[in-house]
């Protein structure tokens, strides 16, 4: 059957499958989904579709751009700007970089002929900032839809509308059209847009689903969102064409609990889905668990798509299986290729693992073309000579589903295309005697790990700028490599060292360096090892070449050096490893193992689990994890995981009977030979904002001041001079010669000021005082500062609720009785956020009483007195003190120069002032930090 334009798809659909659903469920909930079936939405369309064209600024052709995180309310407006005539993109998620965010919305808004936004309410604040894109709510619409249907309109959107005559009819589009856009991720640059047309998308859906013949009575299941290719074209529009139900549940609650995916496709009846190699290992984890259900049927499971990264054809056998005890075919996973530009899918393995196994492939081939594609592999993709059966080439395709041109980019559009017109691909591959596909990698450097691509570039930046002893600058090369018995991509790193090739010790300490900056930029585990300078030769412009470095690897060039390196380190263990000493270390070194995804044996009951580059979501989580597998009588302080960072140190500690003792010092780092520094905490009294920073200081140790009165019946700081004498004396006994290096951020800049000054006033030196965007004189806005503004920033912090529901919250709750005040915080926080803190509504006041305490404390503070130095770090300051950057600086920071003897450094870095140390801008504030040091001389 074929339609001319997707609106004849809908519309056919609602006509003969009119009681087909579509089944979404929210954010957080896989238990209760909303549900609409495809006449409604036909319905819904059409009537949304007035109200877009009753807008001013909504003529026939504009872009609008959806910004919707909600897959039903995206589904329902895609159709609305299809009926009205407009080209709708769907946006990818923004970062949380607010630079990178600005400029990619300035990109956005430049390429797409400054499009028409819309989003939801909670999602506005991402636009904030900028004037490029100027969006508009689903909620204001909804209020306009409202007025058409009868009720007054409210008086913003009345007057950018007219009155819509419902007998407009808009022409048809043709095949030829472009029906949609779909936003590349930009890895390598900016994001282009690719014009899909109603014809290719036609072709696309029409040839998926020829591939298998799935039952009628099966829906189909995406858990991705509708940015993405594959969720929008392969499950949305193809379930639509085959006229079954379609499943939509965000990814955060799959890949945060995989048992739900299998949950599901049992409740629902799945016969089409996806799971990408990295998930395919981890349903294999939760099918082998012997916990889980036996009653799941999944005879209705016949195509579990997979792509993404090459699929190991082990890890395919092991969860055909498991699926088959449950009723599964035994081809259920297809393992296939394809792009934003082939309308997702577009080659696939059918016969997968049976074919594999017999023609031993380590990696599972991806098959052959389905209808509207053609493949061919070519050794140059400028003049492009096919080449012959099993040899290594260029993969490129064309066809009725493969696009024709990037949206408002033709130098792009030319470059993507061959001369004699075929797209190229990027991918390098083979067709074997079979006629199937086999990829052979990438012609692009990118990493792809677990599913998510990183720039090899940036992790080996970040190892040089690490300065690990043993590692000869300029000579370190990251790459990623799938080798027999892994189940994903494996991240490797390959140095030059500078240590003598017997020096053991040293070894380790390197590579236990590099495995730790490693992880903090890519959440994985490398395997690391040195070569030496014959194998390490720079080009005659001074570069390694990472691409030869990886093929010798991958032909086993480097294997006596892996071994070498392999020896050493089980040397190292023998005299260093620390087995459990009883059954509490031996479940608590697997609660460990497990929550922080470690699983070697490196890590033992003595490692410290700063050491993993654990973050501190990760440490909430650990201590939820260690909190669900110990029957304790009560939850274990965070604080006493944080003294306690090592598995046998913290079974000492939860075997003492006494309550944990105040300690103020939180050891965040505790290796190196540089002074340490000393971090003290802001205005809400703990430590965790420094995780991310303190991992970038391998060579010096770092510790952090945690406020008193976290624990039970601990009574808080009496006033400031309570906290710099404790302060002062922790810093003593750990140290008890200078030069003393110490920072603050925010309210902590302020005690950390007055810890100088007991220092230097003793004749100690002070050889580095950093200030963390605070001026001198802060008791004004800590006179603002109630306990409602306390709580509501803490929760803002905390990231239970946005910035601009804080500001809501503030004016609406001014003056409210407290329990007030408790109970509209919980109600609007991120039940998720408040689970993953494991913030009960006690401890939650109890964090707010505590900084309230603090900040009553400086009411009436007035700076005196003068320091030798120091060194300000200011960024976007908070609305309610400044406008800007510059009058940040010039009217309040600048004043401390009158509390300064000597010289006062101004630093600027990027961010705002909550955000300045996040994971997104820690890696530049690091640098900026790292260069003040070493220009004092540190």
């Amino acid at each position: 059957m074929s339609f001319q334009n997707l609106r004849k798809l809908l519309e056919s659909r609602s006509d003969n499958y009119g009681t087909s659903k579509v089944i979404s469920y929210p954010l957080g909930d896989t238990e209760i989904p909303r549900v609409i079936t495809y006449s409604e939405i036909l319905r819904e369309a059409r009537f949304k579709s007035d109200i877009l064209r009753s807008l001013d600024n909504v003529q026939a052709g504009r872009v609008i751009l959806l910004h919707l995180s909600n897959h039903l309310s995206g589904i329902i407006w895609f159709w609305a700007a299809l009926y009205a005539g407009c080209l709708p993109a769907m946006s990818t998620p923004f970062s949380n970089n607010p630079d990178d965010r600005l400029r990619h919305i300035e990109h956005l808004s430049k390429m797409l002929n400054d499009p028409l936004v819309i989003t939801s309410e909670s999602s506005l604040d991402q636009f904030s900032g900028q004037q490029s894109l100027q969006p508009i709510t689903v909620e204001a619409l909804e209020t306009l839809e409202l007025a058409n249907r009868g009720a007054k309109p409210s008086q913003d959107l009345e007057a950018q509308s007219h009155p819509v005559h419902p007998n407009t009819i808009l022409e048809e589009p043709l095949p030829e059209d472009t029906a949609l856009l779909m936003l590349t991720s930009g890895s390598t640059g900016n994001a282009k847009a690719v014009c899909l047309s109603h014809g290719q998308i036609l072709a696309a859906v029409a040839g998926k689903a020829s591939v298998i013949q799935l039952p009628s009575d099966g829906s189909f299941f995406n858990w991705i969102g509708l940015d993405h290719v594959a969720s929008m074209v392969e499950i949305h529009l193809q379930a639509l064409f085959v006229g079954v139900d379609q499943v939509h549940v965000h990814a955060a609650d799959i890949i945060a609990k995989p048992v739900e995916f299998l949950r599901l496709v049992d409740k629902h009846r799945v016969s089409r889905t996806f799971a990408p190699n990295f998930f395919l290992a981890r349903l294999q984890s939760v099918l082998e668990n012997s916990d889980v259900p036996r009653h799941w049927d999944f005879t209705c499971l016949r195509y579990l798509a997979s792509g993404g990264e090459a699929n190991v054809t082990e890890t395919c056998a092991a969860v055909t299986r498991l699926l088959t005890k449950y009723g599964a075919p035994a081809r259920t996973i297809v393992p296939g290729f394809g792009m934003t530009e082939t309308c997702a899918g577009s080659i696939f393995n059918t016969s997968c693992p049976k074919d594999d196994i017999e023609n031993g492939l380590e990696f599972a081939s991806v098959g052959h073309c389905m209808p509207g594609v053609e493949m061919r592999i070519t050794a140059f993709s400028d003049h492009p000579t096919p080449l012959g059966v099993n040899e290594v080439g260029d993969l490129e395709v064309t066809g009725p589903v493969v696009f024709k041109k990037y949206f408002n980019n033709e130098t792009a559009t030319a470059d993507a295309f061959t001369e004699d017109g075929w797209f190229k691909t990027g991918d390098r591959a083979l067709i074997d005697s079979s006629g199937r596909l086999n990829l052979m990698g990438r012609t692009k450097d990118t990493l792809i790990i677990n599913g998510v691509k990183y720039d090899p570039k940036a992790i080996e930046s970040a190892i040089e700028d690490a300065q690990i002893a043993g590692i000869k600058n300029t000579f370190t090369a990251c790459f990623s490599s799938l080798r027999s018995g892994l189940q994903t991509e494996k991240v490797y790193v390959v140095y030059l060292p500078t240590y003598p090739p017997d020096d053991t010790t040293a070894h380790m300490n390197t590579l236990n360096e590099i495995i730790r900056v490693v992880m903090m930029q890519c959440g994985a585990r490398p395997e690391a090892f040195p070569l030496d300078t014959a194998i390490l030769q720079k080009s005659t412009l001074g570069k390694l070449s990472r691409t030869k470095i990886k093929q010798a690897f991958e032909r086993g060039e480097y294997a006596t050096y892996e071994e070498s390196s392999r020896r050493r380190i089980a040397i190292q263990r023998t005299l260093r490893n620390q087995t459990p000493a009883n059954q509490t270390e031996e479940l608590l070194l697997k609660v460990f193992s497990n929550a922080l995804n470690i699983h070697d044996e490196n890590f033992d009951v003595t490692t410290p689990i700063f050491e993993t580059g654990i973050t501190s979501i990760e440490l909430i989580s650990l201590k939820r994890n260690i909190e669900e597998h110990l029957d304790l009588p009560s939850p274990i302080p965070i604080i006493t995981l944080m003294a306690n960072p090592t598995v046998r140190s913290l079974v000492a500690a939860l075997q003492q009977s006494s309550k944990p003792k105040y300690e103020p010092v939180v050891t965040l780092q505790p290796h190196g030979t540089k002074q340490p520094l000393w971090l003290v905490h802001p205005g809400v009294g703990e430590v965790l904002v420094f995780f991310n920073l303190a991992k970038y200081f391998p060579d010096r140790p770092i510790y952090a001041f945690r406020a008193r009165g976290f624990n039970e019946n601990e009574s808080y700081f009496t006033g400031i001079d309570d906290a710099i004498t404790t302060y002062h004396a922790a810093i003593k006994q750990r140290q008890p010669q200078g030069p003393y290096l110490l920072a603050g951020y925010s309210y902590g800049s302020m005690l950390a000021f007055e810890t100088a000054k007991i220092l230097e006033s003793n004749g100690d030196e002070v050889g580095f005082l950093g200030v963390f965007n605070l001026p001198p004189h802060i008791k004004s806005r800590m006179r603002q500062l109630d306990w409602v503004e306390c709580i509501l920033h803490l929760s803002y912090f905390l990231d239970l609720i946005s910035e601009a529901q804080s500001r809501e919250l503030a004016a609406e709750l001014h003056g409210s009785p407290r329990e007030n005040v408790l109970a509209n915080v919980l109600t609007q926080a991120d039940p998720r956020r408040l689970a993953e803190l494991s913030l009960t509504p006690i401890a939650l006041v109890n964090w707010a009483n505590l900084a309230y305490a603090l900040q009553s404390m400086a009411v009436d503070y007035e700076p005196t007195g003068a320091i030798a130095k120091m060194d300000v770090f200011y960024c976007t300051p908070l609305a309610v003190v400044a406008a800007s950057r510059e009058q940040w600086l010039s009217e309040h920071l600048n004043l401390w120069r009158d509390f300064v003897r000597d010289e006062v450094k101004f630093h600027e870095v990027d961010g705002e002032h909550y955000t300045m140390m996040g994971k997104d801008h820690v890696p530049t504030f690091q640098k900026t930090l790292k260069r003040a040091l070493k220009a004092r001389g540190l």
